[in-house]
C-alpha cells in the first residue's frame, strides 16, 4: 500500500489526472477498476476518478508495488550543471524567460533535450525553489511556446495554481503579445490590421495563406506598425489578435514583405546578402490584460514586461530605442 498526502501543487485536479502523473505505470483501465473495487481510496473512503483533490487529502492505493517502480534514468534538467536562463522577471508563482534564438522550448522531433524548460527546471532545482522529491505530480512547466529560431518572452509556471490560471488566461486571450521583426522593403501603408486565413500543411511544415475563408483554414489577424526603415529594410511591431502557427511570418510575406532571414516564407536569394539564415523575429513585449478573475495572479494585471536589447535591432537600426 502507498499513500500520498495531497499538497497545494496537487490539489484542484481530478484524481485520474493526478494518477496519470504520479503513477504513470498504472494503466488507465486498471486504475478505473481499482477505484470500483475500493483499492484506491480518499481519506479511507470510496471515491471516483472525477473527484477533485483537496489540500490535505490522504490518497491510499492498495495496489502492487510494481506500479511504483520507476526506471533509474536521469532527467534532462539533471544533466545541466550551469543553467542558461535569461530571466526578465521572477516571483513565487511565475518566471518570464527571455528565450534566445536557436533554443527549443521543449524536446522536439530531433530529440534535442537541451531545452528552455530543462534549463528553467535545473535553475529552480539548484536554487532550492523546487524539490522534485517533495512533489507527487507537479513539475514547473511552460505556459506558452515560440519557435526555435524566434526569440522572446516565454512564461514558466512555478506552481500548479499559476499554471492553471495562466493557461486559462492564454486560452481566453487575456494577454497581449507584441513582436518586433525586420522585413524586406517598406510597406506603403505604415500601420493597419491584416486578415488572412491560414491552413497548416503538415508535409511542408508550414502554412498556406488565403485571402478568403477556405476549408480547414483558420482566421489570422495581426496589427502592424512600421517603427523605422533603413537601407531597404523596415522594423515593424506586430500585435497578435490571434495565435496561429507562423502567423507573422506568413502574413508579412503575403503582403509582400517577408521577414529578413526567413527562407521558408521568403527567399534565400534576398536573404543571402545579409548573411541571415533564420527569421529576425522577437516576442519582445508582454502585457497582462486580465478581464476575468485571476486569483493568485491578480497582482500581474496591467503589468507590461519588455525586452529592450535585441541584437538584430542594434545591427540594422542602430540608435533605435525600444520602448
Amino acid at each position: 500500500m502507498k499513500e500520498f498526502y495531497i499538497k497545494p501543487n496537487d490539489s484542484g485536479q481530478r484524481l485520474n489526472k493526478f494518477l496519470e502523473k504520479a503513477v504513470p505505470a498504472l494503466p488507465g483501465g486498471l486504475m478505473h477498476k481499482y477505484v470500483r473495487l475500493k483499492r484506491i481510496k480518499i481519506n479511507g473512503k470510496r471515491t471516483e476518478p472525477s473527484y477533485k483533490l483537496c489540500t490535505g487529502d490522504l490518497l491510499q492505493l492498495y495496489i502492487n508495488d510494481e506500479f511504483f517502480e520507476t526506471p533509474d534514468t536521469q532527467m534532462a534538467y539533471e544533466k545541466i550543471s550551469t543553467p542558461q536562463v535569461h530571466i526578465l522577471y521572477e516571483d513565487s508563482h511565475i518566471l518570464l524567460a527571455d528565450k534566445q534564438p536557436g533554443m527549443v522550448v521543449h524536446a522536439d522531433e530531433r530529440g534535442d533535450n537541451d531545452t528552455l524548460i530543462a534549463h528553467i527546471q535545473a535553475y529552480l532545482a539548484q536554487s532550492g525553489q523546487w524539490n522534485p522529491k517533495d512533489e507527487s505530480s507537479f513539475v514547473p512547466a511552460l505556459c506558452n511556446r515560440i519557435d526555435r529560431n524566434t526569440g522572446g518572452i516565454v512564461i514558466a509556471a512555478k506552481t500548479a495554481e499559476a499554471l492553471r490560471i495562466m493557461n486559462d488566461k492564454i486560452c481566453d486571450r487575456e494577454l497581449t503579445k507584441r513582436y518586433l521583426c525586420v522585413v524586406h522593403g517598406v510597406p506603403k501603408i505604415r500601420s493597419g490590421k491584416i486578415t488572412h486565413y491560414l491552413r497548416r500543411d503538415e508535409n511542408k511544415k508550414q502554412v498556406d495563406v488565403f485571402s478568403r475563408p477556405m476549408p480547414g483554414a483558420k482566421t489570422a489577424q495581426t496589427i502592424y506598425k512600421v517603427l523605422a526603415n533603413r537601407n531597404g529594410l523596415s522594423l515593424i511591431e506586430c500585435t497578435l489578435l490571434t495565435g496561429r502557427t507562423h502567423q507573422i511570418r506568413a502574413q508579412m510575406a503575403a503582403i509582400g514583405h517577408p521577414l529578413l532571414g526567413d527562407g521558408k516564407y521568403g527567399t534565400n536569394a534576398k536573404n543571402k546578402p545579409y548573411g541571415e539564415t533564420s527569421q529576425l523575429l522577437y516576442s519582445y513585449k508582454l502585457t497582462f490584460d486580465f478581464t476575468t478573475d485571476s486569483g493568485a495572479l491578480d497582482y500581474l494585471n496591467g503589468l507590461t514586461f519588455t525586452v529592450r536589447d535585441i541584437p538584430f535591432v542594434r545591427k540594422y537600426f542602430p540608435g533605435f530605442q525600444i520602448g
